[in-house]
């Protein structure tokens, strides 16, 4: 099966399939994190339009509007850099303090880069007199803006992924995906009772997986995992219809991804690859890491739609996308396409 032109080629790459791990205790809970790129991206510009409206009061032309926006933006700039690797420095010891003392850090954090901002200026000798405590107040109350922000961010965050696992959850735990499942156990219990056997259990890790509290983020492997028993089941269901390969680079292993997301990937990929067609469908399942990042493909060969077929709404392809953006922001894409006969998703992630 070709990769999609649409999304890009990528070279192949084979080893093997990689099995579950244990999750990692739960993370401490951090309000605002300013390690993400998106992060500082937000915090820069936001810093920079202040500053750009600020420097109009007063400017009687655009060249002197200029000239006050060159002056308070070597100091802004600076003060705003600095904030942003002081708390990204100190993520680790923020995340253990309460979400209130959380967000005063993160004032006094802008206090203290104002102040530098200021220093910076005075040491230049662009200030005859050094506004300390202005700066320090204004540093403060941008910080407290920007903080408050993306803490509304964070909670903005929470009922997103509720609704997202729910949906989910009743996408995956279907009345007759059940039913035929356990159809197959019993049509195998006395003819194959070891496949029957694996059939059940790979229905048992697929529930127990669903139903836990999980955790934030969980890594690649645990989703390809994951994956490979949902398609283990079908396998047995569907038998030569159904064709998968795997393709799996062990360095992208370790990369994260919001839990319970490959699944209805590789379940739409059966539902409309697999079942309307007669002759069935090959599946694709490749991960390969590219430098800091890791490109997950999942890709279907998609048959002439039956008449009577009911058209996809796209939801399980808007849930993917938005929970990654909320996962990774800016550094998370997510892309599909139909490209001579084969679907294909293609994911991109941080290491």
């Amino acid at each position: 099966m070709k990769d999609s032109q649409i999304l890009s080629v990528f070279q192949e790459t084979t080893s093997q399939p990689l099995g579950g791990e244990p999750l990692p205790p739960a993370p401490d809970s951090l309000v605002f994190d300013a390690c993400r790129v998106g992060v500082v991206l937000r915090a820069v510009l936001f810093v920079e339009g202040v500053v750009g409206v600020v420097a109009m009061f007063g400017a009687a032309d655009v060249l002197q509007w200029l000239t006050r926006l060159s002056l308070v933006t070597g100091a802004a700039l600076p003060a705003t850099l600095v904030w942003l690797i002081a708390a990204c420095s100190l993520k680790k010891v923020l995340a253990r303090l309460t979400p209130a003392f959380q967000q005063v850090a993160g004032v006094l954090l802008g206090a203290l880069a104002g102040v530098y901002g200021c220093g910076v200026l005075w040491f230049m000798g662009l200030l005859d007199v050094a506004p300390w405590w202005a700066s320090a107040f204004s540093g403060a109350l941008l910080s407290a803006l920007l903080v408050a922000a993306l803490v509304l961010r964070a909670k903005g965050k929470t009922p997103a992924a509720t609704t997202a696992r729910l949906a989910e959850l009743q996408a995956r735990i279907r009345p007759h995906f059940l039913f035929n499942t356990l159809n197959s156990a019993i049509a195998l219990v006395r003819a194959e009772p070891r496949q029957a056997e694996r059939l059940l259990e790979d229905l048992s890790d697929l529930f127990r997986y669903a139903l836990a509290e999980q955790h934030q983020s969980v890594t690649v492997a645990d989703e390809i995992a994951l994956a490979q028993r949902y398609l283990a089941i079908e396998q047995v269901r569907f038998g030569e219809r159904i064709q998968v390969e795997w393709s799996l680079d062990d360095a992208a292993a370790g990369a994260r991804l919001p839990p319970l997301l490959l699944q209805p990937l590789v379940e739409n990929a059966v539902k409309h690859g697999v079942e309307p067609s007669a002759s069935g469908a090959r599946i694709r399942v490749s991960t390969q890491r590219r430098g800091s990042s890791v490109v997950i493909k999942v890709s279907n060969t998609v048959g002439p739609a039956p008449a009577h077929a009911p058209a996809g709404h796209g939801l399980a392809l808007k849930n993917v996308r938005e929970r990654l953006s909320l996962l990774h922001d800016v550094l998370g894409r997510f892309q599909y396409g139909l490209k001579d006969g084969v679907f294909q998703v293609r994911i991109e992630v941080p290491v």
